[in-house]
């Protein structure tokens, strides 16, 4: 890579951050309408949804209760059919993106950004999803896949996957990134290890908990309310 010219790199979170919803709640639910995993997956993690939607509880509570019980539900679904569940969100939602994000992840683009998404949703879904807008590439959680091609449940470099900074440095390393000048963009206290690694962290629609991390350490907070873009 030495004699590759770096690129300064841009690292985002995708759900909540660039998408509206959650890409692996809009899979879940495609594989359960579809009849691949049993509807009573969502009573395997109904309170935490419940404490969130009530505001009672966090955001990432409710999504590691899902991926909790996404080890049992997908456990036998055919790679082929979850591919396909994937590509049918996409199709029909990709376009639900927040503006603020939109219009920086183009303008980076434009200034010769590397784009890195980072996320704990499937990769197969990001990988039909984050193209569309111009990143370069995606870290994502892969399931393992069993000898029948169906999935196992089981989370493949899960150290990795589950600690963004860990993706950002894969991806520095790999790739021929380096950090000067760097931004940093996501939503919830999960992100806050490769926001603390970039020049330039950007706290988007933040959780209290990010809230409160930004700023104590002068983070940018940008909040976007229907189309109305607040800088804190």
């Amino acid at each position: 890579m030495s004699a590759q010219k770096k690129q300064k790199v841009a690292v985002f979170d995708v759900d909540g951050t660039i998408f509206r919803s959650s890409l692996f709640i809009q899979l879940t639910e495609k594989l359960i309408e579809r009849g691949n995993i049993s509807a009573h997956m969502n009573k395997a993690y109904r309170r935490e949804q419940d404490k969130w939607v009530n505001r009672e509880g966090t955001y990432d509570e409710y999504i590691e209760a899902m991926v909790r019980a996404s080890e049992r539900y997908f456990r036998g679904v055919h790679y082929g059919d979850f591919r396909d569940a994937a590509k049918q969100v996409v199709d029909a939602q990709w376009k639900r993106v927040y503006r603020y994000t939109r219009g920086l992840i183009k303008d980076l683009k434009a200034r010769d950004y590397y784009l890195l998404a980072v996320s704990h949703s499937p990769k197969t879904i990001l990988d039909f999803f984050c193209p569309r807008l111009g990143f370069d590439k995606v870290y994502g959680v892969i399931y393992q896949i069993g000898p029948s091609a169906c999935l196992t449940g089981k989370v493949q470099d899960e150290h990795i996957i589950f600690n963004k900074a860990n993706s950002l440095k894969r991806a520095i390393e790999k790739e021929g990134l380096f950090l000067k000048n760097s931004i940093g963009v996501g939503d919830s206290e999960s992100d806050i290890p490769f926001l603390e690694m970039v020049s330039n962290a950007v706290c988007f629609n933040p959780s209290s908990k990010l809230y409160r991390h930004a700023k104590r350490n002068g983070w940018n907070v940008v909040v976007e309310r229907k189309d109305v873009i607040y800088k804190l």
